[in-house]
């Protein structure tokens, strides 16, 4: 993959972050304008973030299995068992949907109890679900696929009711769907995919998924999760092991800019008013030894800044999950940062809260 450096004429403002808030045991899933929905366990919760003090405010519940009400109750099984919700879209219908353990749970506006739609059957969960203005509905199948079996992408026409094969990867053309992201200054979606040689992707599709078109693809660089859309193009950032990491800008000429390097694989991403936010993650490896989750942010795209770290905790991460920052989805019109920290010392399974501002 072929990359120039980023260049601009605009001012680049650092990027500063002022704690408001820790909340711990609580997963921030997605923002809606000045809503944050978040979830302890398997209850939703959400507060609004311009209201004059933080109030959570319940949404909804998803009852799953029997033992997982246990295995949810303690830290630990929490992790090691991957309970509670993973991803969360929100419907202009006032539907809510949610990727849980092994299905895609939907909550009708007005009730309070989450609903299972589709059952998981390869893999756990979707790593994200993502809604067009339109009202359709994305998910792309995330799961071990060692044999390269053919991959699908889910679409719901009903508001998450229902769910329905929208396109299928042939045989030994990719591992699995890491992202679905709408685009809407080019109203299309970006799908990314993974995750070695030419199943790694970065797909332009329609709205409907009628053409899907190459835009990146290849390498270790294209592996990538985590992305922002931009008036000004896609900053992504790549997802391997195996080669350094890096925060990419690409335009709307298909050109690929580099524009920061990264001390491991980045697998989230969002923006808020005041700017652009990945987070890295702890994972093995012989070329990233980085020990510390870092929150990277940029005002503009050019100038990219650590912002926060947090180490790994004393619990193995093959069991206990990899040290990370999670970033929820959705539209932020506010200047708050929402990130949930797992499997590190001192904030696991922890919200923080943060002002963001430049200077």
């Amino acid at each position: 993959m072929a990359t120039q450096r980023v260049v601009s004429a605009q001012i680049d403002l650092a990027l500063q972050l002022q704690k408001v808030a820790t909340i711990p045991r609580l997963r921030a899933l997605a923002w809606d304008s000045d809503v944050l929905y978040a979830s302890r366990g398997y209850a939703l919760l959400k507060m609004r973030a311009t209201a004059e003090r933080f109030e959570w405010v319940p949404v909804g519940k998803y009852h799953p299995e029997w033992w997982r009400t246990l295995t949810s109750k303690s830290r630990l099984s929490y992790r090691l068992v991957r309970d509670g919700f993973h991803a969360l879209a929100l419907h202009s219908s006032g539907n809510l949907i949610a990727a849980v353990p092994g299905a895609i749970a939907m909550l009708s506006a007005g009730d309070s109890e989450f609903r299972i739609s589709h059952r998981i059957l390869r893999g756990t969960r979707p790593l994200h679900i993502t809604a067009t203005p339109a009202g359709r509905l994305y998910w792309g199948e995330y799961f071990d696929n060692a044999g390269r079996d053919e991959v699908h992408i889910f679409a719901s026409d009903d508001s998450g009711a229902t769910w329905h094969v929208a396109h299928t990867f042939p045989k030994r053309s990719i591992r699995h769907v890491h992202n679905i992201v709408y685009d809407r200054w080019q109203k299309c979606l970006w799908i990314f995919t993974g995750d070695y040689g030419k199943e790694c992707k970065i797909l332009r599709a329609s709205r409907d998924l009628a053409t899907l078109d190459e835009v990146v693809a290849g390498n270790q660089q294209a592996r990538a999760v985590a992305a922002v859309v931009h008036e000004g193009g896609l900053f992504f950032a790549s997802d391997t092991p195996l080669e350094r990491n890096y925060v990419y800008h690409l335009d709307g000429g298909g050109r690929v800019a580099e524009c920061a390097v990264l001390p491991s694989s980045s697998i989230y991403a969002c923006r808020n008013r005041s700017g652009m936010f990945f987070s890295t993650m702890i994972e093995p490896g012989s070329v990233n030894r980085s020990r510390d989750a870092t929150l990277f942010g940029s005002s503009s795209g050019v100038r990219w800044d650590a912002l926060a770290q947090w180490g790994k905790d004393p619990w193995p991460m093959k069991y206990f999950q990899y040290g990370n920052a999670f970033l929820p989805d959705g539209e932020n019109s506010t200047d708050l940062l929402a990130v949930t920290t797992v499997a590190v010392t001192g904030a696991d399974l922890t919200t923080s809260i943060c002002k963001t501002s430049s200077t």
